[in-house]
């Protein structure tokens, strides 16, 4: 075999120094050994890597031709870099860097720490550009001597810092560009928060496009380098969308996802926020890094919530690792986590807003645009200083003869919000018009259909014959070849994704341009977004194996086939052959029941709406709107959005009185009653009780008649009327009767409610007789809802037994309060969650058990408040109250009961005025 290889390696705009540099190297007789490549060798698609790869095996020495244009390339970035710097710290490998031009090259790690040529900080085209043969001289010498030297040995690798993560998974994150100007400071942050145990979530915050994705994926690059700084597991999730927010999404998949990559043992088990916070506890048992991109479609854009995380095991998620946190959690979003504000002490957040327009100058200078730095720098600041904008931009401006700045004016405007994206959009109307009626056009208003990576068989299914007018007439006949030129003009533009080096199948573009092109084909062409939705809608139906896939996973194609059918006007298709029948499974119930993903359905039912959560569309029969709106309504109860629920309940009760269907109407209005219970409005729950009572009298329907009766009663109960509930219960119970003569007493939640009143009137004995019977019913029929109120009935039972018997045997109570805050769980009931923590928690009391008291105390009162449930709230602090107490804590008693005071008066809660004096009186005695 010959001499060893020299690879040299350039970007193709530096085409003269190659060949500058070549007649040097071949001073040393190695001409037939010496590789050249340059970043257009990636042109034959998959071809090239393994002649690269084998050239650069052969080589002992890499020559790299340093410029922006070098350091810009994906070539170099992706593949041939990362190889090259493997080698050099296993092998010893000698790495050349050759300064063409002055370029950031010291804020590269990897390069600022291996010696550059010419020395001294001196570049080849600036201080040599009379006598460039000297510093290329310089170099052949420099490989002479190496090749040349019998006793010259490579230098020894260094040896690692850290020891390599145990488990590594970022394939999620976005590509993005790799320019990064005036990102310093935030790169500094970053390396100081990995570094800081006090910091345990940093949120990069700012609009779209101004790189808040590339910052993330430069600092990962540079923790990978050091084998992630000592991190024992990396994980990353982007929530793909358009990027507005508007559109209801789901944080369930990527909560499954994690649990399962952490190592819950089953991720579909408990509520949302169990959910939640398993995934906090496993994520901080050791040293991870989480890294969670583009999280704002997650975020309420309302004015009353703005920037609260609407997923409830998100929110759990991230408001536990702001409270404890061994590693660090990276946050990108367009909105502040308003969930985050009170945590300061553990939480940085950095608003990025736009580049200076200094960088902005140094950014259009690098994309070949031409002017003076003052004209460069207003440029700038007329795109708004706006990192994605100036990229386009300068990309714009450099297929122009002369490039220069001033060509920038002539670009119009457009009359939307900034934070909508005005500037970037700017450019990609120009290039728009500039491509005309044509197959680049076509492409960008194919990947504004989607809210995510578009796989290659949907394009395909997409590019099928016939042509859809106005969106695929000009890729019907272009060869792959064509195809593949025209994604890397795109590409090269900025206009679409680099091809993800984690999966070469997909096609993407920066959610802007998804956005910017998605709403052109919408409003301007409406068939062509039908068509090209419905399309969609036929190709993802059919991609899952099974008719009925069993995990959120294989779940995802029929949710993306839902949207799509929805988006194409399929609504009544999409909901009966796929949401009702493949992904619900008809009244079972799998996809809330099994894998517990309210939030998948929310974001699934959103599209049967004309907007959330306002009216079901037309597109509806009579039948399946109600049902849809009750489905909503659930869901969202379910993750704690009560006050989003309330209104479709309501609208619910409208069309069921509409087309007198008496039955449906009185559930509605039972629902209504409940869930204004839930949230404090007393008197507006017993309004509805006495609606679904009369409903359902019209109805005739014996069961809904008794069931609705119990339930106006038990909202009587909370009001403090208990005779008037008493002739209720005692109604219901007649009916009861006579429909199952072997059940004369209520039992499942009507006999619960009954119980409830019962506990109240001190009728302890007759609560454990009745709960008795009523667990064995619901433990037949596997009702786990009411197994755990059983329990909690049977528990309190016993428990106000021992405190009056003043026997101190708190044994059974605590056994059925454990069963039933367990059962509970098991049912993921957050509407009653809380009702078995306070009670457990009011035991730990009794028995001076004060910090698991705390512990139980707090969980519900999170719940509550999460859930925005203020009868919960009202016990939580009324319970903690008497905590208060019990420790001596008086003063802090005395401020906790005031409040409670006020929230009962203002909810007329008055089954809690009895409390309310005995602990008044207690604090007074005092």
């Amino acid at each position: 075999m010959g001499p060893p290889t020299v690879f040299v390696s350039y970007s193709h705009k530096d085409e003269d120094w190659k060949d500058r540099l070549l007649p040097q190297l071949r001073v040393l007789e190695l001409e037939e050994h010496i590789k050249v490549w340059d970043d257009r060798q990636i042109d034959g698609g998959d071809t090239w890597y393994p002649e690269i790869k084998e050239a650069m095996a052969e080589a002992e020495i890499a020559v790299l031709l340093i410029s922006a244009h070098f350091l810009s390339s994906p070539f170099i970035r992706d593949e041939e870099v990362p190889y090259l710097l493997e080698r050099r710290a296993r092998e010893g490998m000698t790495i050349i860097p050759v300064l063409l031009r002055p370029c950031p090259w010291s804020t590269v790690d990897w390069l600022k720490n291996i010696q550059m040529l010419p020395r001294d900080g001196k570049s080849v085209a600036v201080d040599f550009k009379d006598e460039w043969d000297t510093p290329f001289a310089e170099v052949a010498e420099l490989i002479f001597e190496i090749l040349n030297d019998p006793n010259y040995e490579p230098p020894a690798p260094p040896p690692p810092t850290w020891l390599a993560p145990e488990k590594v998974d970022i394939a999620r994150l976005p590509e993005t560009g790799v320019e990064l100007f005036g990102r310093s400071a935030e790169l500094a942050l970053l390396d100081q928060a990995w570094e800081d145990d006090a910091t345990h979530i940093v949120s990069l915050v700012a609009w779209g496009g101004v790189g808040k994705s590339t910052l993330v994926n430069r600092w990962l690059e540079r923790v990978a380098a050091d084998n992630y700084r000592g991190a024992v597991r990396v994980f990353a999730w982007s929530f793909y969308s358009q990027g507005t927010g508007e559109r209801v999404t789901s944080a369930d998949q990527f909560v499954a996802a994690a649990l399962d990559w952490f190592g819950d043992d089953d991720p579909a088990q408990g509520s949302p926020w169990a959910k939640g916070e398993r995934l906090a506890e496993l994520v901080r048992q050791q040293r991870s890094l989480l890294l969670l991109d583009g999280m704002e479609p997650l975020q309420s854009p309302s004015a009353e919530e703005r920037g609260k995380v609407k997923d409830p095991a998100l929110a759990t998620l991230l408001t536990e690792l702001a409270r404890d946190n061994t590693g660090l959690c990276v946050i990108t979003t367009r909105e502040t986590v308003s969930d985050l504000v009170d945590f300061s002490a553990t939480v940085r957040e950095t608003d990025l807003e736009q580049i200076s327009a200094e960088s902005g100058r140094a950014l259009l200078r690098v994309g070949g645009v031409r002017g003076m730095d003052a004209a460069l720098e207003a440029a700038s600041r007329a795109f708004g200083n706006h990192a994605l904008a100036l990229n386009l931009l300068a990309a714009y401006l450099h297929d122009i003869a002369g490039h220069d700045v001033s060509l920038a004016e002539a670009i119009p405007d457009l009359d939307i919000p900034d934070e909508r994206g005005r500037h970037p959009r700017r450019v990609m109307a120009a290039f728009a018009a500039r491509f005309g009626d044509g197959p680049e056009v076509d492409i960008l208003r194919m990947l504004g259909l989607f809210d995510r990576p578009a796989e290659a068989e949907a394009i395909a299914a997409l590019r099928t014959a016939p042509a859809i007018p106005d969106l695929t007439t000009h890729l019907q006949d272009l060869s792959e070849a064509d195809w593949m030129r025209l994604l890397e003009n795109l590409s090269a533009i900025g206009l679409v994704a680099p091809a993800s080096q984690h999966n070469r199948d997909i096609l993407d573009a920066h959610p802007l341009v998804r956005e910017h092109f998605g709403q052109q084909l919408r409003d301007d062409f409406p068939d062509a977004w039908r068509e090209g939705n419905s399309r969609l809608y036929e190709h993802y139906k059919e991609v899952p194996a099974q008719e009925y896939p069993d995990t959120l996973e294989a779940l995802a194609p029929l949710y993306a086939a839902v949207a799509h059918g929805c988006a194409a006007g399929r609504h009544q298709e999409a909901f009966d052959g796929v949401h009702w029948k493949r992904i619900r499974r008809g009244r079972e119930f799998y996809i809330t029941k099994k894998l517990g993903a309210f939030g998948n359905e929310v974001a699934a039912l959103s599209g049967y709406f004309d907007r959330p959560w306002h009216r079901p569309v037309a597109g509806l029969n009579e039948v399946s709107k109600p049902l849809v709106l009750n489905l909503a309504s659930f869901a969202l109860r379910s993750l704690g959005r009560l006050l989003e629920a309330m209104p479709l309940q309501e609208l619910g009760l409208e069309i069921d009185i509409t087309r007198e269907d008496w039955n449906s109407a009185a559930i509605s209005a039972r629902n209504v009653s409940q869930l204004s219970l839930l949230v404090g409005n007393i008197s507006q729950g017993i309004a509805f009780g006495r609606t679904s009572v009369e409903l359902a009298d019209q109805s005739g329907n014996a069961f809904e008649r008794m069931g609705e009766r119990a339930v106006l009663a038990g909202a009587l109960v909370q009001a403090g009327r208990a005779g008037e509930a008493g002739t209720l219960f005692r109604e219901a119970e007649s009916i009861q009767k006579e429909m199952q003569p072997e059940y004369p007493r209520l039992y499942s939640y009507q006999g619960f409610l009954f119980c409830e009143l019962l506990f109240d009137q001190d009728r302890h004995q007759e609560v454990q007789d009745r709960a008795t019977q009523a667990i064995k019913i619901a433990t037949q029929n596997n009702w786990l809802l009411d197994i755990g109120l059983d329990h909690l009935a049977l528990g309190r039972a016993h428990m106000a037994e021992a405190r009056q018997g003043r026997s101190g045997d708190f044994l059974k109570a605590e056994d059925e309060l454990n069963l039933a805050v367990d059962g509970l769980r098991r049912a993921a009931s957050l509407d009653h969650i809380p009702n078995g923590l306070l009670a457990r928690a009011a035991l730990h009391r009794l028995k001076n058990d004060f910090a698991a008291a705390h512990r139980d105390l707090n969980e519900a009162s999170t719940i509550a408040e999460r859930g925005q449930m203020r009868l919960h709230q009202a016990d939580a602090r009324l319970e903690l109250t008497r905590l208060h107490l019990a420790t001596g804590a008086r003063d802090q008693a005395r401020s906790v009961l005031a409040e409670a005071k006020a929230a009962i008066k203002e909810m007329g809660y008055h089954r809690r005025d009895k409390a309310v004096a005995k602990l008044t009186a207690a604090l007074a005695d005092g």
